[in-house]
């Protein structure tokens, strides 16, 4: 006797075929084409009064402070700044990676396309973290899993997000591993992290970081510990892959060199908060936060024929517990009034208006306007 079914849809039939990782990549291409034309968010990601605080016995430290921005599609923004202003934290706030406890988010909203990644379970954001967003971490050592080989911890990320069989993941393994400079990738696929000097470790974590061609890649620091050629592949790398695929990159960096080169707009951090931003050049040619003037100024300049000693910037970032309602970077400030001592400023426009930066002093009708 013959029963009669339900249609099944072409997503859901069963199939013999394997696809292969060159497959799977040109399926990645053709969605992300079609993606691009119908784009119903303002921009990929959108940072609305983001702050993250740890509780600490000592009290509660705001690292990062009601801080907003956005990314847009393909385009690659910078996060600079010293260490500790809140880089980090912001971007493992961005992939909700922030140690809770003692970490937590207290307000603000993280939209992803469209989607508030603050509101979804943790099953939702281990879907979308590793395949849409893709995170490359600033200390490799700590980052890679000791007992597990490299080209299991590489396979795991494809395996899970793209359902590649074992051969077709370890191809693209191979693939990846080239693609960052490992020598040799199908030999080191069964390697672990403490056979890789520091900079090959570092290429792994780009190698998991990139593996399913994410829309959204958070790179911290991603050329830490390596050479300066290898420096070049790699941003080289990350440059080719936001290009070829329309992949947006926020790209925290102490060098602003890296930032001046790849990136299409620069956030200037302090203190937990952003202090300047705007295109790269216009953040370049015209700073307009003192903080910005002495970042640039402890820079060596290729066209300094005098050989003048670097400036610096005297003293330390302040301590982020209960911060004082004023500029945060006044007691380092050699252009500081009683104003900044008693206020803090907004984050207004200059010339042009997307211009915007932090500062009583550049302010127009300001002392150094």
């Amino acid at each position: 006797m013959t029963t009669h079914q339900d249609p099944v849809s072409a997503d859901e039939a069963p199939t013999i075929i394997e696809l292969s990782a060159d497959d799977i990549r040109r399926d990645r291409v053709d969605q992300l084409e079609r993606q691009a034309s119908e784009h119903t968010a303002e921009a990929l990601l959108q940072v609305r009064g983001l702050s993250t605080h740890f509780f600490t016995p000592d009290g509660i430290i705001q690292a990062v402070d009601d801080v907003s921005f956005q990314v847009g599609y393909g385009e690659t923004l910078g996060l600079v700044g010293e260490s500790g202003c809140g880089k980090s934290v912001s971007a493992l706030s961005i992939a909700r990676l922030v140690p809770d406890p003692p970490g937590k988010i207290v307000a603000g909203e993280i939209l992803f396309d469209g989607i508030d990644v603050l509101k979804l379970s943790d099953d939702d954001m281990r879907k979308l973290r590793g395949k849409e967003i893709g995170f490359i971490f600033q200390d490799p050592l700590t980052s890679l899993n000791p007992t597990l080989t490299i080209g299991f911890q590489i396979a795991e990320t494809i395996r899970q997000h793209l359902g590649l069989s074992q051969k077709a993941a370890a191809d693209r393994v191979v693939e990846l591993l080239s693609k960052v400079g490992v020598p040799r990738p199908r030999e080191r696929l069964n390697d672990y992290p403490f056979q890789f000097s520091g900079g090959m470790r570092q290429r792994v974590m780009i190698a998991i970081a990139l593996a399913c061609d994410p829309k959204l890649i958070l790179a911290d620091e991603p050329t830490t510990a390596l050479d300066v050629t290898i420096q070049a592949q790699i941003l080289e790398l990350i440059q080719t892959l936001s290009q070829e695929f329309h992949t947006a990159v926020l790209m925290i960096t102490h060098d602003l060199g890296i930032a001046a080169g790849m990136c299409d707009r620069v956030n200037v951090m302090y203190a937990g908060r952003i202090v300047e931003t705007g295109t790269v050049d216009d953040l370049f040619d015209s700073p307009q936060q003192p903080y910005s003037w002495g970042l640039l100024d402890s820079l060596p300049r290729i066209d300094d024929i005098r050989g003048e000693r670097l400036r610096t910037i005297e003293g330390l970032p302040p301590l982020l517990i209960q911060p004082a309602d004023a500029c945060r970077f006044n007691p380092r400030c050699v252009y500081a009034r009683d104003v900044c001592r008693e206020k803090e400023p907004g984050l207004t426009p200059r010339e042009p208006a997307a211009h915007l930066a932090r500062c009583w002093a550049t302010e127009p009708g300001g002392w150094i306007s």
